[in-house]
């Protein structure tokens, strides 16, 4: 081998190179985008921004429910006064016992003391069978009388009950034989006015005294009556009872009757009434039925019909 000999590469064979694969390879090269091609993509291309409370999309809406015609409201009851009546009270100071005979006629007793007179207007157009029944009580012309019977229930600050069913001689109402049947007592036009005020009558239905041999009786009419006595209303009594007249004049007899004391039995006897009620004895209704009375004597001493010359749209009192 000479010293001057130089080494000749080696030429090895040369691999293909790959093609460098970067992550945005597989997506087509973007064009270089300037602020000018920006603004043109924004108003050529819809791309949904985020909107404000102000700039929501108007929503369709429903259209309106159509409005149905007012209802006409219901006609107030027709409380023209159409006749007028007469209650005459008196009051025997003796006090009331159960098994004192009042005869046929109370208006014999001798200490008897007049209260004064109750003027009663009534509602012939609202209900004209309740009011010819008992028109026809005052004037005698049912067979019967409200003359001569006794204010047997006064509930101080409510109403008092007369005209009952039964002796004659216990200040009684003989059952009346011309009546006819009251049909209003079961049509609820009856029923529209309320006890709102002192002075106001009623026919007697759910506070009804009657004994029942005597409501069980096919001819049997009811005639039982109640005058509130205020200060306030008695809701109570509300459309279970048929409000036919208003008392015109005299509340001042009215307040006096509601002043009259009565009967209270006291708390042990109450107990002892309900018990023996639940056990089922009828003595107990009987002893109730004392409950309440007054302890003076208060009768209708007289009783009659007053003419109307015209009648009034509305009660003057109360």
């Amino acid at each position: 081998m000479g010293a001057s000999s130089t080494l000749s590469p080696v030429l090895l064979p040369l691999r293909p190179s790959r093609p460098k694969i970067t992550a945005f390879a597989q997506y087509p090269k973007l064009p270089h985008l300037n602020r000018r091609s920006l603004l043109f993509l924004s108003t050529s291309l819809s791309i949904p921004t985020p909107l404000t409370l102000a700039e929501e999309p108007a929503t369709t809406s429903p259209p309106p429910p159509r409005e149905s015609p007012p209802k006409e409201a219901a006609p107030s009851p027709d409380i023209t006064i159409t006749d007028r009546v007469f209650l005459d009270l008196s009051i025997c100071p003796n006090y009331f016992r159960s098994e004192r005979s009042l005869a046929d006629d109370p208006t014999t007793c001798l200490e008897s003391q007049p209260l004064g007179r109750l003027v009663l207007g009534l509602y012939g157009k609202l209900v004209p069978v309740t009011v010819a029944n008992f028109k026809s009580m005052c004037t005698g012309s049912a067979g019967s009388s409200y003359r001569g019977t006794l204010v047997h229930k006064i509930f101080p600050g409510q109403y008092f009950v007369a005209g009952k069913q039964g002796r004659r001689d216990k200040g009684e109402v003989r059952p009346p034989i011309n009546l006819v049947s009251n049909s209003e007592t079961v049509d609820p036009k009856a029923f529209l006015l309320k006890h709102l005020r002192s002075g106001t009558v009623s026919l007697c239905l759910s506070e009804n005294d009657d004994e029942d041999n005597i409501k069980l009786d096919p001819n049997y009419r009811n005639v039982e009556f109640l005058i509130t006595t205020g200060p306030g209303p008695c809701p109570q009594l509300d459309s279970q009872n048929i409000v036919f007249g208003t008392v015109l004049e005299g509340l001042d007899v009215v307040t006096s009757i509601a002043t009259i004391p009565t009967y209270k039995p006291s708390e042990r006897i109450r107990q002892f009434n309900d018990l023996a009620e639940f056990l089922g004895d009828e003595r107990a209704q009987n002893a109730r039925g004392i409950w309440d009375r007054p302890l003076k004597t208060i009768y209708i001493s007289d009783c009659g019909e007053l003419k109307v010359a015209k009648p009034s749209l509305s009660p003057s009192l109360p």
